[in-house]
């Protein structure tokens, strides 16, 4: 009877170990992901994709804090349920006017054994890629608990070649370093430039999104989606076993997260294809997100703007109405000789001059950057000062500028500069949204520049996250579209409130005049900052030299005019700036013609070319028209971009203006060397074009009626 025995317990223990193993596919059926419990019941999942793995058996589970028990191991299955989901839904704004949710399912409840506390664990698979989240339904065994650490791994494959940015709890405003990831730690002190904002992150952490491509060509994505009450998640590098492993940003004391089922995490990205295209095309991080929240969208407009700002950035002019610290910007010793409207930039008489210029050209708005009363507290003598939001200088009348505004059929944007006092943002927030709704303002730049007050607080721990989400939705009561800069980086939340317009969250032009930028800095943004969301980065600086702006600063744009030009299409924002001045427009007006032209809410995108760190190449058709617009950003070495135009609609000719480098280009010695063509095509064209180092071209296509 004993061999018997035996062998009825192995069948027993073989069919309990398959219950605890799933399977779940793509709609495709080009992905594969296993779910197992290992023999201490800790769970663990693997992705593979098109019968190559990308992701190899890798730990789930969150560390408690004060607990003996976290949530690592000792886990039985207790069910686990799969389920399709197929609809298509349509943007208020976006690269294309429909977009489709298709995946399928597989949510796994665990139990785990000592405490009969329950998590789920709910993953989707889409074509191109997989999601996954915690949730902690309600129950009696787990209701309140603090995060210690998030332990969600992804088992690399090999030693991978990544675009990357350091770890950081306060900015992702860096350039992007591309190595091995072998290579992360001995890069990572000169990637961290002099901000060392956080000093017990590892020395192989980085931010998401994660770009990696694999020896075999596949392209890999890490990030997340849906970052609501939640830490900003970055990733630890164990480079001897190349695993990343999350680490969230912790509070003031710490701690990761303050949970109370029921609740969910975040969904942890994992986009995969062998062709960079599918990750540029991806829309699996909107899908993630919920339905859009707001019943009533019909207030929430695309914007192309033009503002007071690039002077500020560069030194030409300044945020404050004070003869002293601009006397300092701009490296003027004798303050006697300095009067306040000298320098100060947000006054009636040059603000009525963008206001002109925007109304003459077709743009729908004008941004004032130092309008209101603290600038020159808060640059000359304090971070820690705070503002107020309504009080305008002397020189800027509000109600005046109003009025003019609406007479020349132009829109005002407000800027809020909180000074990373978010408490005393929302103390005043009420207040400021509804002297913006009184003086005819219906977008407003915020701004969370310094550190975070309260003390030791992070631009991306829990609070913080709450506090920008916070101020999306009171924004939206009030019916006012936001630009968050200095945010925590998007995770497309912009689905479920769309009156999120646009984020900074990376660095943007604006670092090209605080000593440049890589040339190749914006054919990486694209596949990694953009991929949970537009970003305001500000393009269109025609004047490359900025000591022509302010003689005491030295700084160069690291672009050529035409791939200025070409961002408009390829960075991909509902809200778009003309961020030079008025005058350098002036000077070549041929080519800002591209800016007039082009278009900020599509109907269809369709990725031509992309290769991260090298080239993009997108042509975007403006919706509710048959006109379509071509951008090419080019990295450090010079190539020849192919295209065929087949995605223009059969049996219709169409003029096309073709904005490219000249042939002597280059974005450090000669970047504002541009040429202007016009051709007609069909679908049936193909146009070969050149772009230089740091270059590109601009193709508007319209049709012949």
């Amino acid at each position: 009877m004993k061999p018997l025995f035996i062998v009825k317990t192995l069948l027993l223990l073989l069919l309990f170990n398959c219950s605890n193993a799933q399977e779940l596919k793509s709609p495709n059926g080009d992905f594969t992901m296993q779910f197992s419990l290992g023999n201490d019941g800790k769970p663990t999942y693997q992705l593979s994709y098109k019968n190559q793995e990308v992701i190899k058996s890798s730990n789930l589970g969150l560390e408690l804090k004060d607990d003996t028990k976290s949530l690592l191991s000792d886990f039985v299955v207790l069910d686990a349920s799969t389920s399709t989901f197929d609809e298509t839904w349509t943007p208020v704004w976006g690269e294309e006017s429909q977009i489709r949710n298709h995946y399928n399912e597989l949510a796994v409840t665990l139990k785990q054994n000592e405490t009969n506390r329950l998590m789920l664990i709910r993953f989707r698979m889409f074509d191109e890629g997989l999601g996954f989240r915690y949730e902690f339904p309600q129950q009696d065994n787990l209701v309140y608990f603090v995060i210690k650490e998030e332990r969600t791994q992804f088992a690399m494959t090999g030693n991978h070649m990544a675009h990357w940015i350091a770890g950081d709890y306060d900015s992702q405003e860096y350039d992007y370093t591309k190595s091995r990831l072998s290579e992360i730690r001995a890069k990572f002190d000169g990637s961290r430039q002099s901000n060392a904002s956080q000093t017990a992150f590892s020395k192989t952490g980085v931010q998401t999104a994660l770009m990696l491509k694999t020896d075999d060509g596949l392209y890999i994505n890490l990030h997340e989606a849906a970052l609501v009450d939640y830490a900003c998640m970055h990733l630890d590098l164990d480079d001897e076993s190349m695993v990343f492993e999350s680490h969230l940003t912790p509070d003031v004391n710490g701690d990761k997260g303050y949970m109370q089922a029921p609740c969910n995490s975040p969904w942890r990205t994992i986009i995969v294809s062998d062709d960079a295209r599918d990750i540029l095309a991806s829309r699996m991080t909107l899908n993630l997100n919920e339905p859009c929240a707001i019943e009533d969208t019909s207030w929430i407009k695309p914007v192309k703007y033009i503002g007071v700002w690039w002077e500020m950035i560069t030194g030409k002019s300044s945020w404050a109405y004070t003869d002293e610290l601009p006397a300092v910007q701009l490296g003027i010793t004798d303050y006697s000789k300095v009067k306040p409207n000298d320098t100060h930039a947000a006054n009636n008489i040059k603000v009525k001059r963008y206001i002109d210029f925007a109304s003459k050209h077709g743009f729908d708005g004008v941004l004032v950057e130092g309008w209101n009363e603290g600038w020159e507290d808060w640059f000359g003598k304090s971070k820690d000062y705070v503002f107020d939001f309504v009080t305008p200088y002397p020189d800027f009348d509000v109600e005046e500028i109003h009025k003019y505004a609406k007479s020349k059929g132009v829109k005002m944007i407000m800027h809020h500069e909180t000074s990373g006092s978010v408490r005393n943002y929302e103390r005043h927030m009420d207040k400021a949204y509804q002297f913006m709704k009184d003086n005819g303002y219906d977008a407003v730049k915020s701004g969370y520049v310094g550190n975070i007050i309260p003390r030791g607080e992070h631009h991306y721990s829990q609070y913080i996250v709450n506090h920008y989400q916070y101020a999306i939705e009171k924004a939206a009561e009030y019916q006012i579209m936001v630009n968050a800069h200095e945010a925590v980086r998007p995770t497309g939340i912009c689905r479920t409130y769309p009156n999120l317009i646009g984020n900074e969250s990376a660095r943007g032009t604006e670092f090209q005049a605080f000593g440049g930028s890589k040339p190749n800095h914006v054919t990486v943004l694209p596949f990694t900052r953009l991929i949970g969301g537009p970003m305001d980065y500000t393009p269109g600086i025609f004047e490359m030299d900025i000591s022509k702006l302010n003689p005491n600063n030295n700084s160069h744009v690291n672009s050529t005019l035409t791939n200025q030009l070409a961002l408009y299409v390829t960075m991909y924002s509902p809200l778009q700036m003309a961020a030079d001045l008025p005058e350098h427009y002036e000077q070549s007006m041929d080519a800002f013609q591209f800016i007039k032209d082009v278009a900020i809410d599509w109907d269809k995108s369709i990725y031509l070319e992309a290769e991260p760190g090298d080239y993009i190449t997108i042509a975007r058709k403006e919706k509710a028209s048959n006109d379509w617009f071509v951008g090419n950003v080019n990295g450090i070495k010079p190539r020849t971009s192919n295209i065929k135009l087949d995605f223009l609609e059969k049996g219709k000719k169409y003029m096309a203006t073709i904005y490219s480098d000249a042939k002597n280009a280059h974005y450090k010695t000669n970047p504002q060397a541009y040429s202007i063509k016009t051709k007609k095509v069909t679908n049936k064209s193909k146009l070969s074009l050149v772009s230089v180092p740091g270059g590109g071209y601009a193709i508007s296509i319209k049709e012949i009626k």
